[in-house]
C-alpha cells in the first residue's frame, strides 16, 4: 500500500482540481440532462481507506440491503482492505470492487475498471463514506449514479472537495459515526432541495455487527501459528497488545515504554498468561524490539506474522486485546474478546466501537481531540500529551478485572 501521507498529498493536490473540474460538468448536466424519475434500485458504497470504519458502516449496510436486496448493494474499497467486508458477510463477495493502492498507476487502472462496472450495473445510488476526501467524491461522481450522498462542506465546514453530491449532508460533530453512515442511507428518501436541513431524529444506529465465524481449519491454523511464534506447547490464557497503530494518525499512540511495562506486570501477576503483541508487516521490527525489551519467555510477536483474517482467528482465541484508537479495535467487535481501547486526539463519542465489550480510556483534556473530518484529521500537535495522560495503574487494573471476570465465567459455564 501507498503510504498514507503519500495518499492524502495526492487527495489534495491531484483531488481539489479535480473535483473543481467535474463540479463544472456537473453544472452543465444538471442544466441540459434528465433527472431521475424513480426511487434508487443499486447502491454502490464508496469507503477506501480506514478499515475500522467499515465495521461502523455495518447498520448503514444493512439499511441499504433493506432496501433494495442484497444482491443490489456493492462496495468500493482498496484491495487490501476487503477483508473486513468478506469477514461481515453482508455484502456478496463478486459485489466487492477492489482498488489497488499499491502504486498509482494501478489505482487509477483499477478505479476505472470500477468505474466502468458501476456505469455497466446502472448503479444509481453512491454513498460515499469518507470524510471530506476528494478521491472517493470524484468517484461517487463518475459512477453515473444520479444519487449521490456525501459530506459537503458548506460556509468551508470542511475541506473543499467541490459540489458533486446531489444529497449534500453537512457533518455533525455529536453524531456516533455509525449514525452519520445511517444517516446517508436514510437521506436516499428525502427530497435532495431539502437538505442539509435534516428532519428527523437520528437513528441509534448500534446494532452489533454479525459475529465473525472462522472455519474449524482456521482455529486451527490460528493454534499451530500461536505455538510457533511463541515456541510453546500451549499458549493459553492469551492477552493481546497492540502497540502500534498506523502512519495515518500516528498521535493515537500510547507511549511504547507503557506497553512494554504492562506486558511485564501482567505476566509477573499471572503466571499461567501469555502476552502477544500484534502489528502490520511495516511494524514487525517495532514490535520485536518492544517484545525484546519485555524478557520474557512468555511474551512473543505476532508483527508481520499473520493476514488480517489470521488476526481476527486469533481475536476470537485470546481474552483480552489492549490498543490505540485504530482498526484492530474495531475488527475485534466482531469476536468475542474484551477491548480496552486507549483514545486521544479522538472523541470515543463518535469512533467507538459500540459493543459493551469494548472499554474506553479517554483524558478529555481541554485540547482533546484535536483530529475532526473539519480539519481533514490533521493537527499542528506534536506531543500528543492527551495518549501520554493515560495511567498505566488503571489499564493494567482494567486488563486484570476483564481477564479474571473471563476466567471466573468460564469457570461457571464448566461447572469447576
Amino acid at each position: 500500500m501507498m503510504s498514507i501521507s503519500t495518499m492524502r498529498r495526492l487527495d489534495r493536490w491531484l483531488g481539489v482540481p479535480l473535483c473543481a473540474l467535474l463540479t463544472n460538468v456537473r453544472r452543465l448536466h444538471d442544466r441540459f440532462g434528465q433527472r431521475a424519475d424513480r426511487p434508487p434500485q443499486r447502491v454502490v458504497f464508496v469507503k477506501l481507506a480506514e478499515q475500522g470504519s467499515t465495521v461502523l458502516a455495518f447498520s448503514a449496510i444493512k439499511r441499504a440491503i433493506e432496501r433494495v436486496g442484497r444482491q443490489n448493494v456493492y462496495f468500493v474499497v482498496f484491495k487490501d482492505n476487503r477483508f473486513i467486508l468478506d469477514a461481515m458477510k453482508l455484502i456478496e463477495p463478486e459485489n466487492v470492487l477492489t482498488i489497488r493502492g499499491d502504486r498509482v498507476s494501478s489505482a487509477v487502472v483499477d478505479a476505472l475498471r470500477a468505474l466502468h462496472r458501476m456505469q455497466k450495473l446502472r448503479v444509481d445510488a453512491a454513498i460515499d463514506l469518507e470524510f471530506f476526501a476528494r478521491s472517493s467524491a470524484a468517484l461517487s461522481y463518475l459512477s453515473g449514479a444520479a444519487f449521490r450522498v456525501g459530506l459537503h462542506a458548506f460556509g468551508g465546514e470542511g475541506p473543499y472537495r467541490g459540489n458533486l453530491m446531489t444529497h449534500r449532508l453537512r457533518f455533525n460533530p455529536y453524531l456516533h459515526t455509525s449514525q452519520t453512515f445511517r444517516m446517508m442511507v436514510e437521506a436516499l428518501g428525502m427530497a435532495a432541495d431539502r437538505l442539509p436541513t435534516y428532519d428527523a431524529l437520528p437513528v441509534p444506529a448500534d446494532e452489533l455487527p454479525p459475529a465473525f465465524e472462522p472455519e474449524p481449519r482456521e482455529i486451527e491454523e490460528a493454534r499451530g501459528l500461536l505455538r510457533q511464534a511463541a515456541g510453546a506447547e500451549s499458549v493459553e490464557p492469551l492477552i493481546l497488545l497492540n502497540a502500534n497503530c498506523s502512519d495515518l494518525l500516528p498521535l493515537r499512540r500510547w507511549p511504547a515504554d507503557r506497553y512494554v511495562e504492562l506486558a511485564r506486570r501482567l505476566l509477573a501477576h499471572y503466571p499461567e498468561v501469555w502476552v502477544a503483541m500484534t502489528g502490520s508487516p511495516s511494524e514487525a521490527t517495532v514490535v520485536a524490539r518492544l517484545v525484546d525489551q519485555v524478557r520474557s519467555h512468555r511474551c512473543f510477536t505476532l508483527g508481520g506474522r499473520t493476514t488480517l483474517r489470521q488476526l481476527l482467528v486469533i481475536y476470537g482465541l485470546a481474552e483480552v486485546l489492549v490498543t490505540n484508537d485504530s482498526g484492530p479495535a474495531h475488527f475485534a467487535a466482531l469476536t468475542a474478546i474484551d477491548v480496552v481501547t486507549l483514545f486521544g486526539p479522538e472523541h470515543p463519542k463518535l469512533f467507538a466501537a459500540r459493543t459493551s465489550r469494548n472499554h474506553v480510556f479517554w483524558e478529555g483534556i481541554a485540547c482533546s481531540p484535536c483530529l475532526s473530518a473539519l480539519n481533514n484529521r490533521t493537527s499542528r500537535c506534536r506531543d500528543n500529551v492527551c495518549m501520554q495522560r493515560i495511567d498505566l495503574d488503571r489499564v493494567f487494573d482494567m486488563v486484570c478485572r476483564l481477564y479474571e471476570t473471563r476466567k471466573q465465567n468460564t469457570r461457571f459455564c464448566s461447572g469447576t
